[in-house]
């Protein structure tokens, strides 16, 4: 997976009615189990992330239309979102095409897929249903660092698509936005949406002792590799949530044309030049039996 949005529907041949893909979320189609659904998720996940969740997220769970009770209504959520930071939640049917998707982002949209997981996938889903989009993403939106940087990064993805990066800049976002932590009053914290939104990464990407915590270092982080099929060998870890700022205001065009030609690193690297707040064991991944056994 090259980017964090790829393909999904657009490699079945699915066509959508609107060319912007969106869809109505069809809120009053949701099941009762799907609720509840949606409330076991909520409940275990609050529980768990009390003293992980950075103080941004806490702050926009609270602030919002999200509870434990129901599958969150679009167009609620949208009123108390868009007044705070100009963001609105678009529904899509799933994964959505990068220039859409990047589109999206740069008019301050975030598309979030309007389905919900089955009881069977409560612990691993390959395609971001309504919990990992709304639950994860969605109440970090409230923090204007973030409302800005995500904004920026669908601006720089239309340019990364035109200069052939895409692939390296999908690795900030993969780093930041969904696997991303964050130092807070001495202590790791996650700010990430795909940590946030799973409950066995949760534990282990702050207290597992086989993961690389590292200090973020854009030009590092465009070179290394990430892993789609488990828990992340590295994490990146900002200094704080205001880091993003500076990401946004940077011209990457420059720093891709350093980059180029340059050898990946792989994601359990470490480099004599990072900054290693936590050295991992790798245990975790070395033990762990090939995926294909």
């Amino acid at each position: 997976m090259d980017s964090p949005e790829l393909h999904g529907l657009a490699a079945t041949g699915y066509r959508p009615e609107r060319a912007d893909w969106t869809v109505d979320q069809g809120w009053a189609r949701y099941t009762a189990q799907e609720h509840a659904t949606w409330r076991t998720l909520y409940e275990r996940q609050s529980r768990l992330l009390h003293g992980r969740a950075c103080a941004a997220f806490v702050q926009g769970l609270q602030a919002l239309p999200i509870s434990a009770q129901q599958i969150p209504d679009f167009d609620q959520l949208n009123e108390v979102l868009h007044a705070r930071t100009r963001w609105q939640v678009v529904a899509v049917p799933g994964l959505v095409p990068d220039e859409v998707f990047f589109e999206h982002l740069a008019h301050r949209r975030f598309p979030a897929g309007n389905f919900i997981r089955t009881p069977q996938q409560l612990d691993y889903l390959q395609e971001p249903d309504v919990f990992h989009d709304v639950f994860g993403h969605v109440p970090i939106l409230m923090n204007p660092a973030m409302a800005d940087y995500i904004q920026a990064y669908g601006e720089g993805g239309l340019k990364a698509q035109r200069l052939g990066f895409l692939a390296q800049l999908a690795r900030v976002y993969w780093y930041t936005v969904e696997f991303g932590l964050v130092q807070e009053d001495g202590q790791l914290r996650i700010y990430g949406a795909g940590i946030l939104s799973s409950n066995t990464e949760s534990v282990f990407s702050l207290d597992d002792a086989s993961p690389h915590r590292i200090a973020f270092d854009v030009a590092r982080v465009l070179r290394t590799r990430y892993r789609i099929d488990d828990f992340q060998e590295t994490y990146f870890v900002l200094r704080d949530l205001d880091q993003l700022l500076e990401l946004a205001r940077i011209d990457f065009t420059p720093l891709y044309r350093r980059l180029q030609g340059q050898p990946d690193y792989e994601p359990g690297d470490l480099l004599p030049t990072d900054t290693v707040l936590q050295r991992g064991s790798g245990r975790y991944h070395r033990e762990r039996p090939p995926l294909s056994a």
